[in-house]
């Protein structure tokens, strides 16, 4: 008989530990704003702001915050400028600023241009988090993007092996934009540290434009009729390339380092005209965006550590290399 009490005693003191548990957790369910998961409101809106709304490299940076917004059970807007005009950009985040939206996330389109419209947001009282290209100045410190540097790096590791680390190289990339100046930095740092024998001879503007780009790598060719290798530090730069290469004669011959993977570039890392191209986490910049924004407004963490909970100052969304073996896998599905 007291050995029947005693094992209704442990069921019973079981019993109350489950139930206080169970509150414990409702409690702190509530009070994150979880007890049916982390949900919000479908009118609840959030805007992703980029330059150049038409170019494919937006694409899988939309799908990520299209899919956190179906997780979340929110609602997204995507808004660009239609050209690489900051002006307009800056113009196209007022609209959205005006209409108030959960919160917004951008790419500045050079270091300078958007800071003082990004920080009249922010002075509104809507989170903001910067993905992809960053500011220097801004009030915004969360932003998600590529370690730039690093990838600048690994496209002279890339080069290096393709020419085996001797020869002339050059870039074409876009001056006055943080995160290709980064690349280029990235990129010059490694070679002069790393390979004495490879020679930088060129830096020129391709303007984020394939006409230009293959304007540009005709006059390094016509000047440096020996030339080894280029590095292009965006994708309409590796096209523009590329398409010089194959007007020249030059394809196969002069090595080349794309960057991102849309299709006329990964067209072209199969063709083998480029010989590799490096992969951005676009899906991830979009996807994390919006989970971080959503955290910011409600109140579920903070970009400057007040509360304790501070989001992450920078994230970085990784890089892969592409190449003839495994580009098949990086065509959209």
């Amino acid at each position: 008989m007291k050995k029947l009490i005693v094992v209704y005693m442990i069921l019973i003191a079981a019993f109350i530990g489950y139930v206080a548990l169970h509150q414990f957790n409702s409690k702190n369910s509530k009070e994150y704003g979880l007890e049916s998961g982390l949900r919000g409101e479908v009118d609840e809106k959030y805007v992703m702001v980029t330059f150049q709304a038409g170019m494919d490299y937006w694409k899988r940076g939309i799908k990520g915050f299209e899919d956190a917004a179906k997780v979340l059970n929110v609602s997204v807007e995507y808004r660009g400028a239609t050209q690489y005009d900051a002006n307009e950009e800056n113009t196209v985040l007022e609209q959205v600023i005006a209409k108030k939206p959960a919160g917004i996330a951008v790419t500045a389109i050079n270091p300078e241009a958007l800071s003082a419209t990004i920080d009249k947001a922010v002075q509104a009282g809507i989170p903001v988090v910067l993905f992809d290209s960053n500011t220097k100045d801004s009030k915004v410190r969360t932003f998600l993007g590529t370690d730039n540097r690093s990838a600048g790096a690994t496209a002279a590791n890339q080069l290096a092996k393709l020419i085996e680390g001797t020869g002339k190289v050059a870039i074409i990339t876009r001056p006055g934009q943080l995160n290709h100046q980064e690349r280029t930095d990235g990129f010059i740092d490694t070679l002069k540290s790393s390979y004495p024998n490879i020679q930088v001879v060129a830096i020129e503007n391709g303007k984020g434009d394939q006409a230009e780009s293959e304007q540009a790598t005709r006059r390094i060719i016509q000047q440096v009729p020996d030339l080894n290798g280029i590095f292009a530090t965006e994708a309409n730069g590796g096209i523009g390339v590329g398409n010089a290469l194959l007007q020249t004669g030059k394809a196969g011959k002069i090595k080349v380092i794309g960057f991102d993977t849309d299709k006329g570039t990964l067209d072209m890392v199969k063709n083998g005209v480029l010989s590799e191209t490096l992969a951005q986490g676009t899906w991830n910049m979009g996807y994390w965006s919006l989970q971080y924004l959503f955290h910011l407004h409600h109140g579920l963490g903070d970009s400057n550590g007040e509360s304790g909970n501070q989001l992450p100052v920078y994230t970085d969304t990784g890089i892969s290399v592409v190449t003839k073996t495994n580009v098949d896998s990086y065509y959209a599905k």
